[in-house]
């Protein structure tokens, strides 16, 4: 029991090692006039326009992203809980 509560921990913290590390992860894209960069957690952490920051565009598509996020979340969530798996559904 406490083999399998350590490995529980262990992944644990691995997983958030790991989300850590894609968050400091940038990726960058050109393309003509527009630079886009986001990080490895799918999130857009920079536009800019000919040089310029676009940061009111930047947190529009972060709230937007999460948004779908959230409603793919519950859409999964009901089909899981149609299978009957514990913990899975309400």
């Amino acid at each position: 029991m406490m083999d399998d509560v350590k490995k529980m921990l262990a992944l644990q913290k691995k997983a958030k090692d790991i989300q850590e590390k894609l968050g400091n992860t940038h990726i960058e894209a050109d393309e003509g006039e527009f630079t886009v960069t986001i990080n490895g957690k799918q999130e857009v952490v920079d536009i800019k326009q000919n040089g310029q920051s676009m940061s009111g565009l930047v947190k529009a598509l972060n709230k937007a992203m999460k948004k779908s996020q959230e409603i793919a979340a519950h859409e999964m969530k009901e089909v899981m809980g149609g299978l009957g798996l514990p913990g899975m559904g309400s």
